[in-house]
């Protein structure tokens, strides 16, 4: 079953997403030129990952979405198991969004150039301008009513495991007063994991946890850090028995 699948995504479903995937960076690039950018910069995007999953024969499940409120800005923070991550997201969340990603990602042809005219958000670490011009944005998207999607690990796990979370996306929504959901991603480790690059995918099933939101319990320290850990212990308690506990990245 493993090689039939192997053929399957050599001759079907790699040619499918190669071609959906320029397909729907020229859509993006374009719609958002011309047209709203809410709209040209989330749905192409939305519908792309629903077909990769598909084509793929991914199944999916999701969990959660009655926690989410019509009309509220949210900072969604999850962990990051994966390449995979994007398309569950992107794909399933059902929820409007600017991702906040690693500026090396604009690098990537035709994909990098549609997420910039989507205006989804480079976290730009070079130095203490840019790291501050990044946050500035992303304080606009914000309050401009928009949802943020972060991974505060920073970067696709080795393990499966969880590493630590960084402050950054906690500090935001503690300035903006704003309530923080945490995601946690199952299975996308399984599929790909980050050691096989853009390899062979493995099938396995795929979840997504949608948890209550953790609302301001004031302004400060004090509540950056309780809604860090409470985050934390949330993403940590819902991954599967295998892939909890704290393993350090060394990318991180």
């Amino acid at each position: 079953m493993k090689y039939l699948y192997r053929i399957y995504q050599l001759l079907v479903a790699a040619p499918v997403i190669a071609l959906y995937t320029i397909f729907t960076a020229v859509v993006t690039t374009v719609g958002c030129m011309l047209g709203n950018g809410h709209f040209w910069g989330y749905y192409p995007g939305r519908w792309w990952s629903r077909v990769i999953v598909k084509v793929l024969l991914l199944p999916v499940k999701v969990t959660g979405r009655e926690h989410l409120a019509k009309k509220q800005s949210y900072v969604f923070v999850a962990n990051h198991q994966g390449a995979f991550d994007i398309f569950l997201i992107y794909g399933f969340l059902g929820r409007n969004f600017k991702w906040m990603m690693k500026r090396s990602l604009r690098k990537i042809p035709l994909v990098g150039l549609a997420c910039e005219a989507a205006h989804h958000i480079f976290v730009d670490k070079s130095g203490p301008r840019k790291i501050r011009q990044t946050y500035d944005k992303a304080r606009l998207t914000l309050q401009g009513g928009m949802s943020v999607v972060v991974f505060p690990e920073g970067s696709r796990t080795f393990t499966g495991h969880m590493a630590k979370f960084r402050r950054g996306a906690f500090m935001l929504a503690d300035e903006l007063q704003l309530p923080v959901v945490p995601l946690t991603i199952n299975g996308s480790f399984n599929v790909l994991p980050r050691s096989r690059g853009f390899g062979w995918i493995t099938w396995y099933p795929l979840s997504l946890t949608i948890h209550e939101p953790i609302m301001p319990i004031g302004q400060g320290a004090e509540n950056i850090s309780h809604t860090e850990k409470l985050a934390y212990e949330r993403v940590m308690g819902s991954l599967t028995p295998e892939y909890q506990g704290y393993v350090e990245n060394p990318d991180q």
